[in-house]
């Protein structure tokens, strides 16, 4: 009996130990994300954040750091998804949430093996005009727009989950980044350039906020299925 409790604890204190490794991916991948892309944004010769996405950087000599940190977040949010999962497991949101932040690190690692397209002068030497359309660029295109439209989803069912908590601060933080992703999303995808800036922000806002979200549920306990 004394042995059978004391490798249930064990088996306990294990999977505890992984979900908090698991969430703590979580945490680290919003910030790097963040300060890898805006340290090449403001140091790479022709980048322009008022013009250029970031996924732009993918292109050019130093184009490979920037897959890089598509390919490594984007396993670092799927991580922190599972551990997420572990956590949240029988409660509201504790499905879809997951799911979609998961979805969001996958659209990631998408983004990172399909390449975006050079354009609007980056890197130096490409035309201002060129408007080609690789296969890979077109991918780009497709994972990272389910991966946003995941993110503000994901924005919506944690905003839920939290209101139903009445931690209507955080609520507000989850839905307020979710809205702001939406309209900046929005506007760049019906064409209007100038909203360039706003949606890198508010996407790297979002972003950090899953990091933020991951990090509120470190000190709680994995649920295990009945």
């Amino acid at each position: 009996m004394q042995k059978a409790i004391s490798q249930n604890a064990t088996l306990t204190n294990s999977a505890t130990q992984l979900t908090k490794t698991l969430l703590a991916c979580g945490v680290v991948a919003g910030p790097l994300f963040t300060v890898v892309g805006l340290i090449q944004a403001f140091t790479r010769p022709g980048f322009d954040l008022s013009r250029h996405a970031l996924s732009l950087l993918e292109n050019g000599d130093l184009g490979w750091m920037e897959i890089a940190t598509f390919l490594l977040s984007g396993l670092l949010f799927v991580a922190g998804a599972i551990g997420m999962r572990q956590v949240l497991r029988g409660s509201r949101g504790g499905t879809w949430g997951p799911i979609l932040i998961g979805a969001v690190g996958a659209g990631l690692i998408g983004a990172g093996c399909f390449t975006a397209d050079p354009g609007l002068g980056f890197p130096p030497g490409t035309s201002a005009s060129a408007s080609a359309i690789s296969w890979h660029g077109l991918v780009h295109m497709m994972v990272s727009s389910l991966s946003f439209l995941a993110l503000i989803a994901a924005c919506c069912v944690f905003a839920r989950r939290l209101v139903g908590q009445r931690q209507r601060g955080w609520a507000a933080y989850a839905l307020v980044s979710g809205v702001l992703c939406f309209v900046a999303f929005a506007g760049l995808a019906t064409g209007h350039l100038w909203m360039t800036s706003a949606f890198v922000f508010t996407m790297l806002n979002a972003y950090v906020w899953i990091s933020v979200m991951a990090a509120k549920l470190l000190p709680e306990q994995p649920h295990t299925p009945a």
